[in-house]
């Protein structure tokens, strides 16, 4: 009863031409509105999955989810950005028989190591392959930007 009635107040105090499932999150010193896509592609930018959540929600949580959207086979690479990683998704990842190449990152007073270095940049020349993909929707399709309100339409509209 009482989630309902926050829902209801919150509504009220949203304007209806503000997207509610979106949410805010600061990225490069910028403050943005809406939400993030999660991909699980192949090794030439093929899109196998995709799951979309808003700007706030944490990519550690959920690798699991994305993972589940596509059917990948077993003891293959899996390249990922270092926001996907932590010990839970190493374990995730062993447990679904998937070679973890989830890039390394620097903990709090412990920098990287040299071969943690190398490491990354060894998967760089491997995901640059995926991640120029978007770059060109991005720069000459104007992808990144939500063009409808809610996080379905969202998901459905690719770009």
């Amino acid at each position: 009863m009482e989630k309902e009635s926050s829902e209801k107040q919150q509504q009220i105090r949203t304007k209806s031409s503000v997207d509610s499932d979106g949410a805010w999150i600061k990225k490069g010193g910028k403050l943005r509105y809406g939400y993030k896509k999660h991909h699980v592609t192949d090794e030439n930018g093929l899109v196998l999955g995709l799951l979309t959540t808003p700007a706030n929600v944490n990519e550690i949580a959920n690798l699991e989810e994305v993972l589940g959207m596509a059917d990948l086979q077993k003891n293959i690479f899996l390249y990922g950005d270092k926001g996907y990683q932590s010990a839970k998704n190493e374990t995730l990842l062993q447990s679904k028989l998937l070679k973890n190449r989830i890039l390394k990152k620097e903990k709090k007073n412990k920098p990287l190591t040299e071969s943690e270095k190398r490491f990354n940049k060894l998967c760089g020349k491997i995901r640059y392959k995926v991640e120029r993909t978007f770059g060109s929707i991005k720069r000459w399709f104007s992808g990144g930007v939500a063009r409808y309100k809610g996080i379905s339409r969202c998901t459905r509209k690719i770009y």
